[in-house]
């Protein structure tokens, strides 16, 4: 076919003798509207042409009477079959009427009753006669001629009958009924093409979705499908299937299909998927069905998604390794620690007391972990009342309590999905609760309050406190399973006093923070040189002191420091001098020197208990070797023992 006549409608005239002339006759009218082409077969032999055509099969097919009606029920192709008008009709009998001559008038099935009454009306003498078939067309003529009927009037078929049996015959149809005809042969090409557009348009968009999807019309015959879900049920292509019954060519959906409007979960050759069923039709009227078909996993994995962005928004880690000060060799230890169980999704257990920076190693271990780019959700266990810690960790939904929000809403649990969970103080976590969390750890699923289904989160859970957790747990007030549990990997981060060479650098770090918040103090201190030298005559006195509060006092101490230096009077970009005496009378804790004697027995029990905190979290990182945890604490495993077992 020629490209520029690709796009024009294809049709295919049918008949025999005197029709297939005059279909060629009139075709010419419609060489630049249509492909014409006339096919000189009749009934089987035109069946088997029409249904073997490997080339481009023709839009529509125009024949007359019989031949029409035979191809109509056996060829896929919409057939337009000519029929005679009432012109034609009275111009055909109008040619075979003469003197004594008698008429009939046959046609293919009854005779139009309007034909009838035209006959009637003008005393039109002329028997009327019809047919079904080829063979009913042959016994009728001769028929007729037995009868003394002298001229026939009808289709090609009849007009050819009657002259072999020596009868005169008039032809019934005219150029208009077959230009009637190829007309509307036109009009059902054309309504057809647009049909076939608006479906390939439909069939492009299925294809592109990724779920499954199938429509069928009201028998549950397939429609449309796309070939998404033609691979989940092992089908072949979509030609293959449409038009034949869904559960016929997949009876592997019998009995999980949902009703109208429901959501049902059914397995699939093996495979989970969520199904939707919803109505197919226009303008209100229901004529179909359409379901969808979505892999579990995958609506799974969109549900993290969408979880892990919106956390994302309101749940993320600040601090990173980099900005935990401290060269001493216990914290280089914990700062290798932090990089060695980064590389791990085990729950980790950070032991120190209060100030000792637990969150910051917290955010540092998941800023360096595979779930970077997803939330880290942290909650002090300690700082809500037990009812209102229930619902902030496990959400709720909606009428679960009194003052529950419409809707319900996710817990901080289900927030940290794909990301890290840090549990600040969990020494103070009520036993009631306990139970709850020890679920989520080992199924890694919540479930909500005034709720019955679980749902499933990927966490890494970093738990911290300053509670001696396995003395809590010998007194009954904390879960030994909880505690087991929590307790895979552990880091002791050591009190501020046990490292004195770090207080220095950490108050210089801390000064130079203030002075980045201060605009006064940063003109002043306007780099780390200049802070150094503003508090070198503080040193002596900051590295002396205890630091019970750890790296949280000093920071409020400098921050004292930094707003007494931003007043000081001298001039712009000469560094502030701060006395001891002003110092002193600034933080009079740092020169009271009984708080290191006997006053104050309740911070030395502190100290032993975070350097048995310290001594057991060793021993745990090297599987129990009281020598290699001697070596890494460079203590003798006499001193090993004693603060293992110091009870004072």
């Amino acid at each position: 076919m020629k490209p520029e006549t690709a796009s024009r409608p294809r049709i295919w005239a049918v008949g025999i003798s005197r029709l297939r002339d005059l279909f060629m006759d009139v075709g010419e009218e419609y060489a630049d509207r249509a492909d014409l082409d006339a096919i000189p077969l009749g009934y089987e032999d035109a069946v088997t042409r029409i249904e073997s055509e490997t080339g481009e099969r023709p839009d529509v097919i125009v024949a007359g009477g019989s031949n029409g009606a035979y191809l109509k029920t056996r060829v896929s192709v919409p057939v337009v079959i000519v029929s005679p008008t009432g012109f034609d009709v009275m111009q055909a009998l109008a040619k075979a009427r003469r003197e004594d001559a008698r008429m009939a008038l046959v046609t293919h099935g009854e005779t139009p009753p309007e034909i009838r009454r035209f006959l009637a009306a003008y005393a039109i003498d002329v028997a009327c006669e019809s047919y079904r078939s080829a063979q009913d067309a042959e016994h009728l003529v001769l028929d007729l001629r037995d009868r003394g009927i002298d001229v026939v009037v009808g289709p090609g078929l009849v007009t050819d009958l009657a002259a072999r049996a020596g009868m005169q015959s008039v032809f019934l149809y005219s150029r208009t009924s077959v230009a009637s005809a190829l007309e509307t042969a036109l009009e059902v090409a054309q309504a057809m093409r647009r049909e076939a557009g608006r479906r390939a348009r439909l069939d492009n968009l299925l294809q592109h979705l990724r779920d499954g999807v199938v429509a069928v019309d009201a028998e549950g015959r397939i429609e449309a499908i796309n070939r998404r879900l033609l691979d989940a049920l092992g089908l072949p292509d979509a030609a293959r299937v449409a038009g034949r019954a869904l559960l016929d060519v997949a009876p592997a959906l019998d009995g999980i299909l949902p009703a109208d409007g429901e959501d049902v979960v059914g397995h699939v050759r093996g495979v989970s998927y969520a199904i939707h069923r919803g109505p197919l039709g226009a303008d209100g009227a229901t004529n179909g069905t359409l379901f969808t078909f979505q892999e579990s996993r995958a609506v799974e994995r969109l549900d993290r998604t969408l979880r892990a962005r919106q956390g994302a928004q309101e749940f993320v880690a600040r601090y990173r390794l980099e900005a935990i000060v401290g060269e001493s060799d216990v914290m280089q230890r914990v700062k290798t620690l932090v990089r060695k169980y980064a590389t791990s999704d085990a729950t980790l257990l950070i032991l120190g007391e209060s100030g000792t920076g637990k969150e910051m190693v917290a955010q540092s271990m998941h800023q360096m972990s595979r779930r970077k780019d997803f939330p880290f959700v942290a909650i002090n266990c300690g700082a809500f009342p037990e009812a209102l810690l229930e619902s902030e960790l496990f959400g709720y939904e909606e009428g679960a309590f009194t003052g529950a929000r419409k809707g319900g809403r996710a817990g901080l649990i289900e927030a940290a999905h794909r990301g890290t969970l840090f549990l600040d103080e969990i020494g103070e976590m009520p036993s009631s609760l306990q139970s709850r969390l020890l679920r989520v750890l080992q199924e890694r699923e919540v479930v909500r309050l005034g709720s019955t289904e679980p749902t499933r989160v990927d966490i890494r859970v970093i738990a911290a406190t300053h509670r001696p957790l396995a003395q809590a747990v010998q007194d009954g007030s904390f879960r030994a399973d909880l505690f087991y549990r929590i307790n895979i990997l552990s880091i002791a981060l050591p009190p501020l006093r046990a490292r004195p060479g770090d207080i220095a650098p950490l108050a210089v770090e801390l000064l130079a923070q203030a002075a980045s918040r201060d605009e006064t103090l940063g003109r002043r201190l306007p780099d780390r040189d200049a802070v150094g030298k503003a508090l070198a005559p503080l040193q002596a006195a900051l590295g002396a002191y205890r630091w019970p509060g750890n790296v949280r006092e000093l920071q409020n101490v400098i921050e004292r420091v930094a707003v007494e230096m931003a007043h000081l009077p001298g001039r712009s970009g000469r560094e502030p001098k701060l006395s001891l005496d002003d110092f002193a009378a600034l933080a009079p804790e740092v020169f009271d020197t009984a708080q290191d004697a006997d006053a104050n027995p309740g911070l030395r029990q502190m100290s032993r208990t975070a350097e048995a905190d310290q001594v057991r979290a060793t021993l745990n990182e090297y599987g129990g070797d009281r020598d290699a945890a001697c070596r890494a604490l460079g203590i003798s495993k006499t001193t090993l023992w004693r603060k293992l077992n110091d009870k004072r």
